[in-house]
């Protein structure tokens, strides 16, 4: 375990190797789960402002669901989530022209339409935040099927999963916490 300020990591975080692989995936975590995109109460919030620059990238179908279930809806267990379509695809999501699940958020933001990237549970994907009154634990979850492409990517690259998923970790911590982190990486492969 990893402890940085307030967060715990799990030292699979530094010591498992990942990246993601579109072509073999096609963007199944955006389908594949037990519910929507976990949200946090300012994304929630947002949803609703940005829809009108998120919606022509869009399906009919998924704006319809949007219409009717709302921008974001509430799990038992995660909290505030992104609704999801009977196939458990996430309504801010479409499929591009070789068919791979991508994120309409993501899109506009690439776009230069808005300037939310995208709900940073989606951003951080394979680690998983849990936020607890007087700490957070981060956890390496990637899907075992899904996902299998993406760590041996990850290995034959030999990139570490917290340095591919080096922008939101920095976006949800910091530049301070990633260089922590780094360092901690460095020690613990005594490469310090």
């Amino acid at each position: 375990m990893i402890a940085i300020a307030d967060v715990l990591l799990a030292d699979a975080v530094v010591e498992a190797e990942f990246v993601c692989d579109l072509n073999a995936c096609k963007g199944g975590c955006c389908v594949e789960g037990d519910c929507g995109a976990p949200l946090t109460d300012e994304e929630a919030a947002l949803l609703p402002e940005l829809l009108p620059q998120v919606q022509p990238y869009l399906p009919p179908a998924y704006l319809a669901k949007i219409e009717a279930d709302g921008s974001h809806t509430s799990d038992d267990e995660y909290g505030l989530v992104t609704p999801t379509m009977p196939d458990g695809t996430c309504v801010y999501a479409y499929r591009d022209e070789i068919g791979i699940v991508k994120c309409g958020i993501e899109k506009a933001w690439l776009d230069k339409k808005i300037d939310f990237q995208k709900p940073i549970s989606c951003h951080l994907f394979p680690l998983r935040v849990i936020e607890k009154e007087d700490y957070v634990a981060v956890n390496y979850e990637p899907r075992k099927k899904l996902c299998r492409p993406a760590c041996k990517l990850g290995k034959s690259l030999k990139v570490p999963v917290y340095q591919f998923l080096k922008a939101p970790i920095i976006r949800k911590w910091g530049e301070e916490f990633f260089e922590a982190l780094n360092a901690t990486a460095q020690h613990m492969k005594g490469n310090l």
